[in-house]
């Protein structure tokens, strides 16, 4: 006998980001999120990695027509609800992704992807300027950590103000919210602040989220794996504040129940978490 099932149309989102050999990160980080959180995954590749917990061993880029070709042949056909954008290794294919994604209405996450947990480098260096131009007037969420967000500043960042200063410019000079991701930063705490632009009669707003360091070497695509999760979650309709706290709830059960793989910087546990949609 067939059961009877309601089950509602999930939320189309598009990852645009690197592979990641290892299974930890980019564009299977995405996907374990995505599909974990309700939502129907759809990718275009960026750059192939060789890469595993210990670093990154090789990186080979996919041609800028050829990220663009994946882009479009989702996006006409399939369709989009919201957009997630990670590693985007050159100026040529962040041109690429710019011209492909001119039009979208959907939401686009941008997480501007610069170095890898193990600390190895993701972009070229000319690259940045492009993202500038191409893509941050695209996305409703930048989320930076805050190595990428001294790079963006083009200034060291001492101290929380500092901090603030620099997400601040950028959420005036794009339009977008930025999320400044303190992951990076000292304390027994991790704070991250949500930049939201100025808007009609509303002025700029900051909403601060904390919780307790998770002590462990297991956070290997953290960043990855949580602006796919707020990108679904704004697939799935929420407000974008509710969508970065449910994001972060998220992120923050995959590193508690990550499984312990590698012999560095191991993935995190997407398996283990549902129910936040």
């Amino acid at each position: 006998m067939a059961l009877a099932m309601n089950i509602p149309t999930p939320p189309r989102i598009l990852s645009i980001a690197g592979s990641d050999s290892s299974g930890g990160a980019g564009i299977q980080a995405d996907i374990k999120t995505i599909a974990m959180l309700g939502g129907y995954a759809m990718t275009a590749i960026t750059a192939i990695t060789a890469q595993n917990t210990l670093g990154v061993q090789g990186i080979a880029p996919i041609a800028p027509e050829m990220v663009a070709r994946q882009i479009q042949s989702c996006l006409s056909d399939i369709g989009v609800d919201a957009i997630k954008i990670g590693m985007l290794h050159d100026a040529a294919v962040i041109a690429a992704v710019g011209e492909a994604l001119e039009g979208v209405t959907a939401p686009i996450v941008l997480d501007p992807v610069m170095i890898a947990t193990s600390g190895a480098a993701l972009i070229a260096p000319d690259a940045i300027a492009a993202m500038r131009d191409h893509l941050f007037p695209r996305a409703a969420l930048i989320t930076p950590n805050l190595p990428e967000l001294v790079t963006l500043a083009g200034r060291p960042l001492a101290g929380t103000q500092d901090i603030a200063a620099a997400a601040s410019e950028i959420a005036a000079a794009t339009g977008a919210a930025v999320l400044a991701k303190g992951g990076h930063g000292e304390g027994d705490r991790i704070v991250d602040v949500l930049f939201l632009p100025a808007q009609d009669a509303q002025g700029e707003r900051a909403v601060a989220f904390d919780h307790a360091r998770i002590e462990t070497l297991h956070t290997h695509g953290t960043g990855c794996t949580l602006s796919s999760a707020i990108a679904t979650l704004l697939g799935h309709g929420q407000p974008l504040e509710h969508a970065v706290r449910l994001g972060r709830q998220f992120v923050i059960r995959a590193i508690e129940h990550a499984p312990g793989f590698g012999a560095g910087h191991g993935p995190l546990g997407h398996q283990a978490v549902r129910g936040l949609a």
